[in-house]
C-alpha cells in the first residue's frame, strides 16, 4: 500500500495564487501598523487558502511484477562446432538454477539460427525484438550467450539495464580457413581469369605447424588436382573456363588436427562461361533472296563477328568483261579453309555447290574440322540434289541425310516431328505462331530438296513427313542440314510468317554447344536452399535422379515431365555446399549458398566486436571455461560487471490494483480554526 497527499483546488490555480498574494500583502501591511495580531491573521489566511487548495490523501494497493531477465541463446552455426553444444546447454541450465534463487526475478529464453540468406549471426536484432516484447520497466539486465561473433553490431538496442556476455570457445581453439576474395560471376571462354585466395590460420595458432599446404581444385566434380601453396598469403590463380555456361570450381584444403572445423577449408565458385565473340564464316554459292535471311540474323547479333561471301561470278563464266571493271574480291580460299579454319565457331554453306572454287582438299579439311568439335550448317538448294551437291564431296561422309536426286516443287507447311517436340531446338516454335484447327498457321514453302535420313535427328518435316531439318553430332563437332532454301518466305512474312529468326537463332547456337541448348542435358539452378532440378532428354522417361549432399548422404528423386522433352523436380538442400547429381550417364554439380558462408569467415570466440556495447551499459563478459559467473544486484548507473560475477538491477516495478482518495482535513474543522484564530486576533488587539 502507497499513501501520498493531492491537490484539488476549489478555484483555479492563477486565482488562489493570487489569493495567497493577497493574503500576505494584507499581513505585511498589519505587521507595519504594529497590530500585535498580525500572526494569527496570517495563520487564519493560512488556513483558508490550505482549505481552498483541497487537500486529498491518496491511497493506493500495488502488486509488486517480477524483475526480468533476458537470455539470449546463440545457436548458430559457429555455435555447432567442437565442444561449444554443450557449454551452451550447461550455461542455459546453471542460469535458470540461478535466477530461481532469486526472489522476484524470472528468466526470459531466446534463441536464434541463423540469418536466411547467408545473414549470418544477427544477435542484435534478436535482442532488439526480445526486448521490444517485455516491458522496459523490469528488464533488470540481459545476458547473450554467443561466442562473440555477430554481423549486425550496428543494430545494438538502447538497454535500460546491464547487458553481459558468455563466451562459449576456448583460449586454445584455432582454426584455418579457405578465403575466396575475388571471383568473377562471368568470365570469356578461352581467356584466363584471375581468382584471388587466400588460406589464413586464426586464433591461438600452433608453432610447429608449416608455412605450407596442399590445395584441392576441382571443376564441375572431376578428379581434384592438388597443389602446394602458402599459408597466410594472398594466392593469384588463373583459371580458363574449359566451356560455356555454368562453371562450378571447388577449391579445398586438407584439415588439420586440432583445428575447430574443416567447413571453412573448402570453397565453391560458380563462374558462367561466355563467349567473347563469335566468329561466323557465310559462303553463299550465289545471289538469292535467302542470303539476305542469313546475313539479317547473324548481323543482328551484335556478339558475331560476321565473313560473308557470295560467289558472284564463277570461274567458267566468260563474258568479255575488262578485268580492270570488275568490282569483285577475289575469294581467298587457301586463308579461309587451311590456315583460319579454326578461328571460326560456325561454318554456313548456303546453296553452295561444286564448282571448283573449294578444291576436295580444302572441303576435306571443312570435315577434318567439324569432327574436331567444329560446326557446319548446310542450306540446301535445288544444287543439292544434282551432281554438283556437296554430298559429292568429302563433307558427304558427315553429312546426316542423303540426297535421292528429286527436288519437290509443291507447296507445304513446315512441321515439327515427334522428336523436334522434344529437341530444344524446335521444342515450343509453336508459341511464336497462332493455333489452326491442324497446328501452328506457319505460311507455306515451296521447295524440298528431297533427302533420306542416314544419321542423327529429324526435328522438322515437309511433305509427306520427308526429313525437312537433320541435325547430328559429328566427333565432338556438329553438322545440321536443311532440305530447302526457302526459309526467308518466313521473313517476308509470306502467309503469316513463321518463327525463322527464332529457328535460325536456336539452331545456329546448337551448332556452337550453348549449354541450353543440349538436348540431353542434367542442370540446376538455385534459389537460396532451393535447388530446381532440369533434365532435358529426347526419350519418353528418365532414370531416376541421385543427389549427393555435402556431407555424403544421397537422396533418390522422380522427375516429372513437365513438357516434352523436359523433366524438372525441386530439392530443398540442408546445407550450404557442393551437391553432385547423377541419372544415368548424366552428371552435374550445384553449390548452394556463398562461396565463404559468413557463419564460418570467423570461428574463434572474441569479446573484440561486443566490448563497446557491453562497456556502454556497465556490462562485461565471462569465458565460461573459466566458470559460471555469481549473480548479484547493483544500482543503476554503477559497475555491473567484475571478476567472476555480473550485476543485475533490480526494478521495483508494481502494478496498482487500487486507488481511494479521501479528504485529508473535513472542511467544517478548516472553517472553526478559521475562525478562531481571527477571533483571537480580534480579541488580542480588541484588549489593548
Amino acid at each position: 500500500m502507497q499513501q501520498a497527499v493531492l491537490f484539488d483546488p476549489l478555484l483555479p490555480w492563477p486565482v488562489l495564487w493570487a489569493a495567497i498574494a493577497l493574503a500576505a500583502l494584507l499581513v505585511s501591511f498589519a505587521l507595519w501598523r504594529g497590530l500585535r495580531g498580525w500572526w494569527l491573521r496570517g495563520l487564519a489566511a493560512a488556513v483558508l487558502l490550505f482549505a481552498l487548495a483541497n487537500p486529498s490523501l491518496q491511497t493506493e494497493d500495488r502488486t509488486a511484477l517480477t524483475d526480468i531477465v533476458l537470455l539470449v541463446v546463440d545457436r548458430s552455426s559457429s555455435q555447432n562446432i567442437s565442444d561449444r553444444p554443450d557449454q551452451i546447454q550447461t550455461a542455459i541450465d546453471q542460469m535458470s538454477a540461478r535466477i530461481s534463487t532469486r526472489p522476484n526475478t524470472e528468466l526470459k529464453i531466446v534463441e536464434l539460427e541463423d540469418a536466411p540468406g547467408d545473414g549470418g549471426t544477427q544477435l542484435m536484432t534478436r535482442l532488439s525484438e526480445a526486448l521490444a516484447e517485455e516491458p522496459r520497466a523490469r528488464v533488470a539486465g540481459a545476458v547473450l550467450l554467443s561466442d562473440g561473433q555477430l554481423h549486425d553490431i550496428e543494430h545494438a538496442p538502447d538497454m535500460p539495464a546491464p547487458l553481459h556476455l558468455l563466451l562459449t570457445g576456448k583460449t586454445t581453439d584455432w582454426d584455418r580457413r579457405l578465403i575466396v576474395s575475388n571471383a568473377p560471376a562471368f568470365a570469356i571462354m578461352g581467356e584466363p581469369v584471375t581468382l584471388t585466395l587466400r588460406i589464413e590460420d586464426q586464433g591461438n595458432v600452433p608453432t610447429n605447424l608449416g608455412g605450407l599446404t596442399t590445395l584441392e581444385i576441382s571443376v564441375d566434380g572431376s578428379e581434384p588436382r592438388p597443389f602446394t601453396v602458402p599459408v597466410g598469403e594472398d594466392l593469384e590463380l588463373p583459371v580458363t573456363l574449359p566451356h560455356g555456361g555454368m562453371n562450378v570450381i571447388q577449391f579445398s584444403v586438407h584439415p588439420v588436427d586440432g583445428e575447430l572445423t574443416d567447413r571453412n577449408n573448402s570453397a565453391v565458385v560458380q563462374i558462367n562461361g561466355v563467349r567473347d565473340r563469335l566468329r561466323v564464316l557465310l559462303v553463299s554459292g550465289e545471289p538469292h533472296p535467302g542470303e539476305r535471311t542469313w546475313r539479317n540474323l547473324l548481323k543482328s547479333d551484335s556478339s558475331v563477328d560476321l565473313v560473308h561471301f557470295t560467289i558472284m561470278r564463277p570461274p567458267e563464266k566468260q563474258d568479255r568483261t575488262p578485268v580492270n571493271e570488275l568490282s569483285l574480291i577475289a575469294f581467298p580460299t587457301r586463308e579461309l579453309f587451311l590456315d583460319k579454319i579454326n578461328d571460326f565457331d560456325l561454318i554456313i554453306f548456303d546453296r553452295y555447290k561444286l564448282r571448283g572454287i573449294l578444291p576436295s582438299l580444302y572441303l576435306d579439311n571443312v570435315r577434318q574440322y567439324v569432327e574436331g568439335g567444329g560446326a557446319v550448317l548446310i542450306a540446301a538448294g535445288p544444287d543439292f540434289a544434282s551432281a554438283d551437291s556437296l554430298f559429292r564431296s568429302p563433307l558427304g561422309e558427315i553429312i546426316p541425310a542423303t540426297p535421292t536426286s528429286r527436288v519437290l516443287e509443291e507447296g507445304y507447311r513446315p512441321m515439327i516431328s515427334e522428336l523436334g517436340a522434344r529437341h530444344p531446338v524446335t521444342e515450343g516454335l509453336e508459341a511464336f505462331s497462332p493455333e489452326g484447327p491442324e497446328g501452328p498457321e506457319w505460311g507455306r514453302w515451296f521447295r524440298l530438296v528431297e533427302v533420306a535420313e542416314t544419321s542423327g535427328t529429324t526435328v522438322m518435316t515437309g511433305t509427306e513427313d520427308r526429313p525437312l531439318l537433320v541435325l547430328d553430332r559429328v566427333g565432338d563437332g556438329r553438322i545440321a542440314l536443311m532440305a530447302s532454301d526457302h526459309a526467308w518466305l518466313w521473313s517476308r512474312g509470306f502467309e503469316g510468317g513463321g518463327p525463322q529468326l527464332e529457328l535460325l537463332r536456336r539452331l545456329a547456337h546448337w551448332l556452337m554447344k550453348e549449354p541450353e541448348l543440349e538436348e540431353e542435358a542434367l542442370f540446376a539452378t538455385a534459389q537460396g536452399q532451393d535447388m530446381f532440378i532440369t533434365r532435358r532428354s529426347l526419350g519418353e522417361d528418365v532414370p531416376e535422379l541421385e543427389i549427393t549432399n555435402p556431407d555424403g548422404t544421397t537422396t533418390a528423386r522422380v522427375m516429372d515431365q513437365d513438357s516434352p522433352g523436359k523433366f524438372t523436380t525441386q530439392y530443398a538442400g540442408p546445407e550450404i555446399g557442393l551437391y553432385r547429381l547423377k541419372q544415368g550417364d548424366k552428371e552435374a554439380v550445384i553449390a548452394l549458398g556463398p562461396a565463404a558462408p559468413r557463419e564460418f569467415e570467423e570461428t574463434i570466440a572474441t569479446t573484440d566486436k561486443l566490448d563497446d556495447t557491453l562497456r556502454a551499459t556497465r556490462g562485461g563478459s565471462i569465458r565460461l571455461e573459466d566458470g559460471f559467473p555469481t549473480i548479484r544486484n547493483v544500482r543503476p548507473g554503477r559497475p555491473a560487471a567484475g571478476r567472476g560475477w555480473i550485476g543485475l538491477t533490480p526494478r521495483n516495478a508494481f502494478v496498482t490494483t487500487d486507488v481511494r482518495i479521501a479528504s485529508l482535513v473535513p472542511a467544517w474543522l478548516f472553517l472553526m480554526l478559521a475562525a478562531a484564530l481571527s477571533l483571537g486576533a480580534w480579541l488580542w488587539e480588541g484588549r489593548r
